[in-house]
């Protein structure tokens, strides 16, 4: 705008000059003022021409910076809807693995007392294994027979199902006995019978663990589900003693 400005008030100087000569045309004027008058003009034509050339540059400025503000506003747009669009199977910040916080059966309310900071040792036995969510290029991969109507989001949310309920059980068989009430200490046991010579160094759950810690439905919509995170590489299943065990990998 500076530059349309400095331009402008030349032109209006040059204007003001060639009024004040017009207003003395009535008199006669000597040849000398004739050209002065003659040059007035030339110049102001000049001036003119450039006022035009700076007009035409900062209408295409005004145009760009449109286009810009209207490429922002999109943007601004589509951030917004990620925002209010995050899935719910999304990562989330995790607790350490020693916080606080008890574990608490959605059921019975199980609470598990945490063990004294004293006897808590820092090892990878903290470290519990989860299934990573499904991404949509393999849940597409996924044979349409066995997706039936189950959808991404379904998938992921008994993703973060098993990983809730894989959590709390190995968070409860990390814990001194004598820190446990009667209810947690009954699952601590069902845990240690369910492990079998095959199941050391891996982490798993049964369906009755889905059950005491989610709220997820152990139906048949879920035993497909299994099916698809099986074909996925996420479970393999191991069977004996009539327990079905879900094998995080």
């Amino acid at each position: 705008m500076n530059e349309l400005d400095d331009v402008s008030h030349h032109i209006q100087d040059r204007i003001s000059s060639l009024q004040r000569m017009l207003d003395l045309s009535l008199a006669e004027l000597p040849q000398n003022k004739m050209k002065k008058l003659g040059q007035e003009l030339f110049l102001l034509e000049g001036l003119l021409e450039e006022f035009e050339k700076c007009v035409g540059r900062q209408r295409e400025q005004l145009k760009h910076l449109k286009e810009l503000e209207k490429s922002l506003q999109k943007d601004l747009e589509d951030v917004q809807h990620i925002k209010d669009n995050v899935p719910a199977h999304m990562p989330r910040k995790k607790e350490p693995a020693n916080g606080s916080q008890p574990v608490k059966n959605q059921r019975e309310g199980v609470d598990v007392q945490p063990a004294q900071p004293e006897n808590v040792k820092k090892t990878n036995k903290s470290f519990v294994r989860e299934l990573e969510v499904i991404t949509m290029p393999e849940f597409q991969s996924i044979p349409q027979y066995m997706k039936g109507r189950a959808s991404y989001e379904q998938l992921n949310a008994a993703v973060q199902s098993i990983n809730t309920a894989a959590a709390a059980k190995y968070k409860i068989l990390r814990q001194p006995l004598k820190s446990l009430n009667n209810h947690a200490r009954k699952l601590h046991q069902r845990f240690k019978d369910q492990e079998t010579k095959d199941t050391k160094g891996h982490h798993f759950v049964v369906e009755d663990d889905i059950r005491e810690f989610t709220q997820m439905k152990v139906d048949k919509r879920f035993q497909g589900i299994l099916n698809m995170l099986r074909h996925c590489q996420r479970l393999r299943e191991l069977r004996g003693g009539g327990v079905i065990r879900y094998m995080l990998l």
